[in-house]
């Protein structure tokens, strides 16, 4: 390879990590500058999907995640428990379907084990550097001189400058801004502060021990792994098991509540339980036996026009450029199809287009038209996802007649019966919807755009 790039990665969450060792797995050298001082045990569970599993086992991360558990059966039920929508051997057909597995984890064990994994190929984590200005036009790469390939003068390359709070500095020939929600990099990109805006909605939380649980068939529930989804009126709820069914997550969905400028706090027992009084006795009687909750406020962004900068030497990746409410647990994954996409384009054994940093232009360009349309079209589908749960029972009755068209028949549904580009109320059994999500595939993907051949 003509030239080792020098590529800093802000945020080492998942999109962040997953660039870096891509990145690093093709050639780089990779800086992950983390404002946090430590990764502590922080956050709840999240579903990662066989889109993103399969680049997980690429990369020998997957084998590293204690426990993952591959629900069992996944189920649609009412709000008053009645039965919607059910796929048993759920985690056995997406291995089936898709060639890798459908697991929930604790999002702690999944960035631990990305950490290990990126520092295993040479990746640098750098903590405790929160990064407070970046210079895009900071300096000049003085080989970047001459004539291309075309005979024409080229453009000197620009490369960027990093500083943090503790007045360090980096340069780079690439920043990937990959700090998530509330990215510091997307408003200096900007020029101007650019804060996530309320979607109207909040989340419970709920990550419970299930020797926590005193209710012996709640407990037997919770070490069977399957993914369960209660859905009624503006709101719904989804509980699935982690770590060996040693744990269970539970996100209940409501209308938000916080006020202007709080994005989580605790939450109130007693309020929370009487928000799904009549709902399903299972469900209920699980809410008795939590302890604490906290209360997340939802938020997302406009689509931007462009996540590159002018000079090709930032691109915007997972939450900082296409956040998603967590309606189809797409945020982690997409954010890990961007980070496996950017690095591959920018090796030359799966990108014969990049021999050097003169091409990186060409790469990056490349990967905002893969990457772009597909994570904001998937964020514009959990909006439809939110609808089609939270529907009032003066309007759910179509929904449901299709619902109970379709119960039992999963074999029939999955074989196209449906027909192709139909709509199905929910996308997590949608033949459709599954293949979509599910079925892509990032390394083919681009080994396509680049002039592979056809899918």
């Amino acid at each position: 390879m003509a030239t080792k790039l020098t590529i800093i990665i802000v945020g080492a969450g998942l999109s962040g990590l997953s660039a870096s060792i891509q990145c690093a797995l093709s050639g780089h050298e990779v800086i992950v500058l983390e404002a946090a001082k430590e990764l502590a045990e922080i956050g709840a569970g999240l579903q990662l999907t066989p889109n993103a599993t399969r680049l997980l086992t690429s990369w020998g991360v997957y084998d590293l995640l204690p426990d993952p558990c591959e629900p069992s059966t996944c189920t649609v039920y009412d709000y008053t428990g009645r039965t919607l929508a059910h796929e048993t051997r759920f985690g056995a057909n997406c291995r089936r379907k898709y060639g890798a597995p459908f697991a929930d984890v604790h999002r702690v064990d999944l960035q631990q084990a990305l950490v290990r994994r990126a520092r295993e190929v040479g990746v640098r984590v750098v903590l405790g550097a929160r990064v407070v200005g970046l210079d895009l036009d900071g300096c000049v790469d003085e080989d970047d001189s001459g004539q291309g390939n075309d005979g024409k003068k080229k453009e000197k390359r620009k490369c960027a400058q990093i500083t943090t709070l503790t007045n360090s500095t980096y340069t780079a020939d690439l920043v990937v801004a990959a700090d998530g929600l509330w990215s510091t990099c997307r408003s200096i990109f900007l020029g101007h502060i650019d804060p996530p805006l309320p979607t109207g909605d909040l989340a419970y939380r709920i990550v419970l021990r299930a020797d926590q649980i005193v209710d012996e068939d709640l407990r037997d529930m919770v070490r069977t792994p399957g993914l369960r989804f209660w859905i009624g009126e503006d709101a719904h709820v989804v509980a699935y098991s982690l770590r060996g069914g040693d744990l269970l997550n539970v996100v209940l969905l409501v209308p938000d509540d916080l006020g202007e400028g709080v994005s989580k706090g605790v939450g109130d027992l007693g309020e929370m339980r009487k928000r799904f009084e009549g709902w399903d006795g299972v469900l209920t009687r699980l809410l008795h036996q939590v302890p604490t909750v906290t209360k997340w406020k939802l938020m997302h962004r406009p689509p931007l026009p462009t996540w590159l900068s002018r000079s090709s030497n930032l691109v915007l990746i997972g939450d900082a450029c296409h956040p998603m409410l967590p309606y189809l647990a797409q945020g982690a994954n997409s954010s890990i199809e961007d980070g496996a996409v950017l690095g591959l384009l920018l090796s030359p054994s799966s990108n014969p287009g990049f021999r050097s940093g003169d091409d990186l232009p060409d790469a990056l360009a490349l990967f905002e038209r893969l990457r772009k349309e597909r994570g904001e079209r998937i964020a514009r589908e959990t909006w439809g996802q939110r609808r089609d749960f939270h529907l009032g029972d003066a309007e759910r009755g179509e929904r449901d007649s299709v619902f109970a068209a379709w119960l039992g028949r999963s074999e029939e549904l999955e074989n196209g019966g449906l027909g192709r580009g139909v709509g199905f109320p929910s996308r997590w059994t949608c033949p459709v919807a599954q293949r979509w999500l599910f079925g892509y595939d990032a390394v083919e993907e681009v080994r396509v755009a680049v002039g592979g051949g056809e899918k």
